[in-house]
């Protein structure tokens, strides 16, 4: 049986294959290194190297590229050899690469230099696992490895499988590639397929650091012959270029896999392109990793040094125009205002949507980034967005500073308002004051008014659209939600520099900037031709009359250009000549699109869609739905779920075409790449995907075309069926809490969910069978403390289930139950044991009274009554739920640990210490049994068994139980995974009352200060706890003084 982790193993030599760096040449004055490294099977000099001798790394590359040196590694990637055995795998590999080119550089003083990777075949899996090692290498013995990965300034991959396509599996081209050199078969196939899985997910670390290398990528045009005699084309195109990358230029080789990285001379076809490609890459690599390492040498001095706060560039997030035109004019404005006078600066770029004000300000920002400590980019479409960036800058600031106590707890609760609030007070700090932070998309602004300041035709782009629109439209509506005031969000100190970009015209914060379409016209013939990669057009008479046409819009530009390369037989000419007839029949289909620059952009989108329309269906249909999403973050998982259903059934044309699509994420995949390379969709770098996949957004101009043209002619029935059928993804896909990190995936649900709610606001009805939907939502607004949209949910779904159902249907009484716990959320203590007193009278009735669904309405009960105070009604709930649960659950579930819990609190309040202790030494030996000894569960009932030790008097226990509570606590904030700082301030400060009742003042005292202490990294000074510990504190020094 044969795997791939077997195909990098070797088990006989009868050839020994060179291991090892090897310098092939080295220019005395050399600022640039070379690294290349071979594929499966590969040798370290062979594979280099043509049938007439030809070594092109050593022989031909230095002619046309002087001051390199370059160097090939060779490894053990052997596959039928039976002598020798050598257990190192893949990132075995990686790890001795990045260890032995260290070791190299180091010794050559040239730890600095910049690094462009040639990746072979597998041999550029072995790169990126080299790459994903190095960044993982902060401080500690292998440190210096991250070198690596600073210095890297770009990858050239040729002939890497990345990916696989919808016709051919990851798994088949793995295969294929083993095929050249041992016959394959389905066993075979079976397991490489198998580990393909396994690759894919090691290797999904490499997205997040992709977008700091200049990535280019060749593919063979050439079958190849294998050992079966029959040819393949083995790394096709759509598994050797990755789609999505600013730099993902393709590389056509004529050539098969063996023999594209082998040149009989310099006018070698193959030769040329890979020569040209790094002749192209060389002259910025010494700057831009010098910049890097000045950059890294800062963060280094800042992170030994606490009055320090450099962070590192990271613009991975802000998707790059693949050339940039350059506004001088504006970047000058900007310069002119944000120059650093000590006090706050802040520039507002407005203007409509599509000018590139996005990108102005990264191109600002990476021209400039020596003037600032940290440039942190935000996303302020909405709140959620927004808040959601703020967590990610903490996260950022975490990795580098560590010991920041108030950024350690808000990231370890993960409270987005904790974090919103602890990166201001990081900016707010007296000596940070260098840094820049943008607020990007704030198109919905609120300022002082109930009313958002923006017009809707501002949101759609200065166009009458707005006026023929229903006044219940549910855009309208989610625009009015989303609305938001960012004062709040803004640091407190009055320095820095602020950059807002939006479509209003109506911020004041700052000095503004209009951002107007491109007057000259070879900035627009220079975007054209970049984007559609053709060459001339400065010359073209028909490029400046398409130019012309399209009046300086970069968007609409950007769109052309790219159905331009993807359709290469269209001549200018022609897409002029359709872009003229969409003109047309958009003046006719939509008479309310008057503005100018709207029609403009339109009629290039609707060229690309009917294209798209003719040559995948499913990629249009996709478009379609995508209107009825939010703009931002659509993955694969989001549509997998809702596929997988036996009972979706629905026999529609549309319905089967997004099945296929969601049936697998190949098929995902085949379907979003299409509408990716016409431009009207790209990666989005604003999402994290640790546990799912990546996602992609659109423009929020192409969302909104897509609602007002592309479904133009959807009617009342239609446009509920898709409305139905976006909720049915985004409830199918709600995680509850047992699932890893579920918070992170409900995050990326809630603003599709804020569509879907819009919808409902907006008179779409999906009929009461469909209850369960918004029970769904109701469920992830809950958890997400949006009790009021949660309120509505299950209003909605409750009212649903009474009509189908009835009363005390168990389905209706689950709905009943669920807005118990959402008015508990918001403090409607009587509302909320009005629901569950129905709730329980109903699952009484129908579910009998021993139910565990009975049992947690019974619970939930004692929860309303302890937290008003009404401890024998609490008390009694508690006793029902806790026999029941032991007859149902058995003594040690953990629902019957909780409740055995809460009855020992409730017993603790009423002052009976003797029947608290018996139910917390009763719930301590289940959660030790059932979650382990140093659970934050286990510790809290252990700090609370000390309190009515401490109540009875039992002070030599009750101590123990204290100490061995914090030093639980300390263990998981050593290990960094206690999510609340409060138990361990509650431990510390009961520990010094403790203490004073012993007598022992001075150690109280101590207990005190190490709690207040914590106290003040974590909570305000003017907090309740913070002033309570500052009075115990003085009154022990005062006893103190008083005894001396």
């Amino acid at each position: 049986m044969v795997s791939f982790k077997k195909l990098f193993r070797r088990t006989t030599a009868p050839v020994i294959h060179p291991q090892g760096l090897e310098v092939v040449h080295e220019d005395p004055q050399a600022i640039l290194d070379i690294v290349a490294v071979h594929g499966l099977n590969g040798h370290r000099e062979k594979t280099w190297t043509a049938a007439n001798g030809v070594h092109w790394l050593r022989d031909l590359l230095p002619q046309n590229l002087p001051g390199l040196r370059v160097m090939t590694w060779g490894y053990d990637a052997n596959t039928h050899s039976s002598r020798q055995v050598n257990f190192q795998y893949m990132f075995q590999h990686a790890e001795q690469l990045v260890s032995e080119l260290t070791a190299r550089r180091k010794l050559t003083q040239s730890f600095h230099r910049p690094i462009i990777f040639i990746g072979h075949s597998l041999g550029g899996l072995v790169v990126k696992s080299a790459l994903i090692h190095s960044d993982a290498r902060r401080q500690g013995a292998l440190g210096e490895h991250r070198s690596i990965k600073i210095s890297t300034y770009g990858v050239l991959y040729i002939g890497t499988p990345h990916q696989g396509s919808d016709a051919v599996p990851l798994g088949r081209v793995f295969a294929d590639i083993a095929s050249i050199f041992i016959k394959t078969n389905d066993r075979i196939l079976k397991n490489l397929e198998r580990d393909s899985e396994w690759l894919q997910q090691q290797l999904s670390h490499y997205k997040s650091i992709s977008g700091d290398f200049v990535t280019k990528f060749a593919y063979e045009t050439y079958p190849t012959r294998i050992a079966l005699g029959k040819s393949i084309l083995v790394v096709p195109s759509a598994s050797a270029v990755v789609p999505g990358d600013a730099d993902a230029e393709p590389i056509a080789i004529t050539a098969d896999h063996t023999n594209m990285v082998k040149f009989n001379g310099n006018t070698d076809a193959g030769y040329i392109r890979i020569s040209e490609t790094l002749q192209i890459m060389a002259p910025t690599a010494v700057g831009v990793i010098q910049s890097r390492w000045e950059e890294e040498e800062r963060v280094n001095e800042a992170r030994d040094n606490p009055d320090r706060f450099t962070l590192p560039l990271d613009l991975s997030r802000v998707t790059e125009v693949p050339r940039f035109v350059s506004r001088e004019k504006e970047l000058s404005q900007m310069d002119a205002i944000l120059r650093k006078t000590g006090e706050r600066r802040t520039v507002i770029l407005h203007g409509l949507g599509g000018m590139g004000k996005t990108q102005l300000t990264r191109e600002y920002i990476r021209r400039h980034r020596t003037h600032f400590s940290a440039a942190l980019w935000l996303n302020a479409n909405d709140t959620a967005s927004l808040r959601l960036s703020f967590e990610r800058v903490a996260q950022s600031i975490l990795r580098y500073y560590p010991s920041v106590a108030y950024i350690v707890n808000a990231v370890q609760k993960q409270d987005l308002d904790e974090c919103v609030e602890a990166v201001k007070r990081w900016l707010d700090e007296p000596k940070n004051d260098s840094w820049v932070i943008v607020y990007d998309n704030y198109d919905n602004p609120k300022l002082g008014s109930t009313k958002p300041i923006t017009t809707r035709d501002e949101k759609l782009g200065d166009t009458a659209l707005a006026a023929e629109a229903s006044k219940t439209n549910p855009e309208e509506d989610l625009m009015a939600q989303q609305a938001y005031d960012i004062r709040p969000f803004l640091p407190n100190i009055y320095h820095g520099a602020v950059i807002i970009t939006t479509r209003s015209s109506q911020i004041k914060l700052g000095e503004c900037i209009r951002i107007t379409k491109l007057t000259e016209l070879k900035d627009s013939i220079e975007i054209l031709a970049s984007t559609s990669r053709r060459e001339g057009l400065d010359e073209d008479a028909d490029a400046s009359r398409l130019v012309q046409r399209l009046d300086g819009l970069p968007l609409a530009l950007a769109t052309a250009g790219a159905y331009l390369e993807g359709v290469p037989s269209t001549s200018l000419a022609q897409y002029l000549e359709m872009y003229e007839q969409s003109w047309v029949q958009l003046q006719q289909n939509s008479p309310q699109i008057i503005s100018y620059e709207d029609r403009a952009m339109y009629s290039t989108w609707n060229i690309s869609y009917l294209h798209i329309k003719g040559i995948n269906p499913a990629s249009a249909k996709l478009l379609h739905l995508w209107a009825y999403f939010d703009n931002e973050d659509l993955w694969y998982e989001l549509l997998s779920d809702w596929a997988s259903w036996e009972s979706n059934d629905d026999g529609a044309q549309t319905i089967q075409l997004l099945k296929e699509i969601a049936s697998n994420n190949l098929a995902f995949d085949a379907a979003i790449r299409v509408l990716h390379d016409y431009g009207l969709v790209d990666l989005a770098t604003s999402t994290s995907n640790r546990w799912e996949s990546q996602g992609y957004s659109m423009h929020d101009c192409v969302h909104t075309w897509t609602q007002y043209v592309v479904n133009a002619k959807a009617d009342k029935i239609a446009e509920t069926s898709m409305a139905r059928l976006a909720t049915e993804c985004v409830a199918a896909h709600i995680p509850t809490d047992r699932h890893a990190e579920y918070w992170i995936i409900q995050r990326r649900l809630l603003k599709h969910a804020d569509r879907c709610w819009a919808r409902f606001k907006g008179g779409i009805e999906l009929g009461k069978e469909y209850g369960w939907l918004y029970e769904q939502l109701g469920y992830l607004y809950n958890d997400q403390d949006q009790f009021l949209k949660a309120e509505e949910m299950y209003g909605r779904a409750l009212h649903g289930y009474e009509k189908i159902f009835g009363p005390n249907h168990p389905s209706t009484l689950k709905s009943v139950n669920a807005l118990g716990v959402v008015y508990m959320g918001q403090g409607q203590y009587a509302e909320a044991e009005e629901m569950y007193e129905r709730a329980l009278k109903g699952r009484e009735k129908e579910l009998g009274p021993d139910s565990p669904s009975t049992l947690e309405t019974v619970n939930n009960l004692g929860n309303v009554y302890n937290v008003q105070g009404q401890y024998v009604k609490a008390e009694e709930m508690y006793e029902r739920a806790l026999h029941g649960y032991e007859k149902a659950l058995g003594p040690n579930h953990p629902s019957m640990l909780l409740t055995v819990h809460n009855l020992g609190n409730v017993y603790y309040k009423q002052g009976l210490y003797a029947e608290a202790e018996e139910m917390y030494e009763r719930a301590l030996k289940g959660r030790e049994k059932e979650l382990g000894p140093d659970s934050p569960f286990t510790l809290q009932t252990i700090n609370n068994l000390g309190n009515v030790y401490c109540k009875q008097g039992q002070y030599a226990e009750a101590k123990k139980l204290y100490e061995r509570a914090l030093h639980g606590h300390e263990k998981a904030w050593e290990a960094e995974s206690m999510l609340d700082h409060t138990e361990v301030l509650n431990t510390l400060e009961n520990l010094g009352m403790l203490s004073y009742e012993l007598g022992k003042k001075e150690k109280a005292r101590e207990y005190y200060l190490r709690a207040r202490a914590g106290c003040g990294e974590f909570e305000s000074p003017s907090s309740e706890r913070y002033l309570r510990l500052s009075s115990k504190i003085e009154w022990c020094s005062t006893k103190l003084s008083d005894n001396n």
